[in-house]
């Protein structure tokens, strides 16, 4: 649970990435070696140590955001590859195991996203289209991957799990939003929504809202430059973003 920079929730579980590119667990581990780990969703069963992690894979380290696919499959944003991969871990091992054998991991469009440090880039899937929906923040703008397209390609590393991991061939990122078309600075947060998609701009303290064919829907000023970071919605239509300037969670309601 080093330097976690996003979370998704999937079934019965949430994964987490972390921005970490320094060697962990006493110094024993590699500057490489950090990745996403596999947690239960239940909150008494979570408590965020090395004991009740189910799973972990690596060699994603910086990883700014994450989305959860199907199953134990979750999409990562690749600071360190400047890819979006796809991590399954299979069957977890259970609290505490270490046997990680079982992973694949799938790495797409190397080089062509942006990290920047201590801003996430968070991603959102549409589990209808297989669309899955990133906010590129280095390159100031949303892209779209097709989840559906690509076929396995070479195996890449280093290895750390004795897992299967290669590069999906045939891949591409389309701009939805070219940012600086909207005036959006450093996309960070990013949720679907209602047949929309909301994305908070860390630079500038906006959040805005497009439709998925990239039509500019209204934006909201929040007055909060320099530290706009995650968004969600509720059941209830509420929406929730990162103050991290002022370490707070806001809730964003209309008036009654």
């Amino acid at each position: 649970m080093s330097k976690p920079s996003a979370f998704a929730f999937g079934d019965g579980t949430l994964s987490t990435a972390h921005e970490q590119d320094q060697p962990t667990q006493g110094e024993q581990t590699p500057a490489d070696f950090m990745g996403p780990s596999l947690w239960s969703s239940n909150e008494a069963d979570f408590d965020a140590g090395g004991a009740t992690h189910l799973d972990m894979l690596h060699n994603s380290p910086d990883a700014m955001g994450i989305a959860w696919d199907k199953g134990n499959a979750y999409w990562v944003f690749d600071g360190a590859h400047s890819s979006i991969s796809r991590y399954d871990f299979a069957h977890d091992h259970g609290e505490g195991g270490q046997d990680h054998s079982d992973g694949v991991v799938a790495r797409y469009v190397e080089g062509a996203v942006k990290r920047v440090a201590g801003v996430p880039s968070h991603m959102d899937l549409d589990h209808d289209s297989g669309l899955l929906y990133v906010a590129d923040t280095g390159n100031n703008r949303l892209v779209v991957l097709d989840t559906s397209a690509g076929q396995k390609g070479a195996a890449v590393g280093p290895n750390y799990d004795g897992d299967v991991q290669y590069k999906e061939d045939g891949t591409e990122l389309t701009t939805l939003v070219n940012g600086a078309d909207f005036y959006l600075k450093a996309p960070s947060g990013l949720v679907l929504h209602d047949g929309k998609l909301f994305v908070s701009d860390h630079d500038s303290g906006e959040i805005q809202a497009f439709s998925l064919d990239g039509k500019a829907l209204g934006f909201l000023d929040t007055g909060l430059p320099n530290s706009l970071m995650g968004i969600a919605f509720d059941p209830a239509g509420r929406l929730y973003v990162i103050d991290a300037a002022h370490d707070k969670v806001l809730r964003l309601t209309t008036p009654e």
